[in-house]
């Protein structure tokens, strides 16, 4: 992080400001309408609102499953959310249990809904406790009928050697199914000490009139469940992390994958013929093998793509002269959402379209200078698609400069990341099938 004024050296990777070229940097002038012709106070929200949605599109990238979900608080910083699905799982135990059983016994089959709910939590939460420890955050805890998905922030995982990584891989997978065990074991203990009414032994094991005994085999199956070599379970995960010893992340991805929906396939063919809720994990194990495959070329592309290869070379400037009103003309002309603020041959700033328009609605006309943001990240034109998702995602950026001799070179915004990662994945397709044919 910078700040306006200071004037540090560049080396490496290390943060400065920087001097634009003139070819490149000069504020242009060349729009000259009057402001009058956009009324910003009856047209702001629209584009605002627009700029909000981008940005909530380009932080649920690989992660589509959140945008059906709702939140359902924090439990040791990491969000909790219950997927939409989830209900559907309640309406269906409910009519099962009142239609066999009367609607007295539908509220004890809720409660062992609420058991494997909880152990789902505290299943997930041993994901996210050691993978924060690993010193990759946890953002969210998601809820779904047939277990949880933790999302880690997969852009502060630590840069590490291959051996630390697979190893630290299997830890964070097995931490999940570790939980569970440690919880039918110590309520298993406990039951057998206390109440041995309660017929551990006894089939079925889990089940509505017997909570206790359900708690203690929900989640030794759940742990058993995870522990299956299906990617994207535990227990594939753990193999993943096994195969990247020898392999490239993609290719170990890729054949745990394979691995994941040959299990995936079992399941729904067994369903088929004995219980509908096999098909159902089995459905839903394709489903997010096929993601997690999408998210691991993604993050490939991520740490092999070079800035100079996506960066915007041709770009519009603002000068901390410029009023709020000038400054929103030029954005209207601009495909631009984010704006470098250029003082003659220095960059003092950026300023994005959405703070323009907020400090019109609040404050009325100003100039740039006062509402621009002074602390900036900047990279090198060598540095990865990686390094810049990083900076972006951290600090909740939406521009970064790229610089080069402390000259300003080009720009990467949220919006053409995104635009140049579709056109990169569409190449690399293209390439594939011609490689193929």
């Amino acid at each position: 992080m910078i700040h306006a004024g200071r004037l540090p050296r560049l080396q490496n990777k290390c943060l400065a400001e920087f001097r634009a070229t003139d070819r490149r940097g000069r504020l242009s002038h060349a729009v000259n309408s009057s402001p009058t012709t956009f009324d910003y106070r009856t047209e702001s929200r629209n584009l605002a609102a627009e700029s909000k949605l981008y940005r909530i599109e380009i932080r649920e990238v690989g992660f589509q499953v959140r945008n059906w979900s709702i939140p359902a608080g924090r439990i040791f910083g990491v969000e909790l959310r219950v997927h939409l699905t989830f209900f559907f799982l309640l309406i269906f135990v409910w009519l099962t249990e009142a239609t066999a059983h009367g609607p007295a016994n539908a509220g004890r089959g809720l409660a062992l809904v609420g058991i494997i709910f909880g152990s789902v939590v505290l299943h997930e939460l041993g994901h996210a406790l050691v993978s924060m420890r690993a010193g990759i955050p946890a953002k969210a805890i998601i809820l779904l009928p047939i277990g949880g998905v933790t999302l880690l922030d997969e852009t502060q995982r630590p840069i590490e050697p291959g051996m630390l990584t697979w190893k630290r891989d299997i830890r964070i997978a097995v931490a999940g199914p570790v939980v569970n065990i440690l919880i039918a074991v110590i309520a298993g203990a406990v039951l057998l000490a206390v109440a041995p009414q309660v017929h551990l032994w006894t089939k079925p094991y889990v089940y509505s009139g017997n909570l206790p005994r359900s708690l203690v085999w929900s989640n030794l199956g759940l742990a058993l469940f995870n522990l299956l070599p299906a990617y994207p379970m535990d227990g594939g995960r753990v193999l993943r992390a096994v195969f990247s010893r020898r392999m490239d992340s993609v290719r170990a991805t890729r054949r745990a994958v394979s691995i994941g929906q040959a299990f995936a396939t079992l399941f729904m063919l067994v369903g088929m013929l004995s219980n509908i809720w096999f098909t159902m994990i089995g459905f839903f194990l394709f489903v997010a093998a096929q993601l997690e495959e999408r998210s691991a070329v993604f993050q490939s592309v991520l740490e092999t793509v070079r800035l100079e290869d996506i960066m915007l070379t041709d770009f519009a400037t603002l000068s901390p002269a410029d009023t709020l009103e000038d400054a929103l003309e030029k954005a209207v002309h601009s495909l631009q959402d984010d704006f470098p603020v250029i003082r003659g041959s220095d960059m003092v700033g950026v300023i994005s379209k959405q703070k323009i328009l907020a400090a019109l609605r609040a404050e009325g006309n100003g100039y740039v200078q006062a509402v621009m943001n002074r602390l900036f990240e900047v990279a090198q034109k060598k540095e990865s698609l990686a390094s810049a998702f990083r900076k972006l995602t951290a600090r909740n950026l939406s521009i970064i400069p790229v610089v080069e001799d402390e000259r300003l070179i080009g720009i990467v915004t949220l919006q053409n990341l995104m635009h140049s990662m579709a056109l990169l994945a569409e190449s690399r397709k293209l390439r594939k099938a011609a490689l193929n044919s």
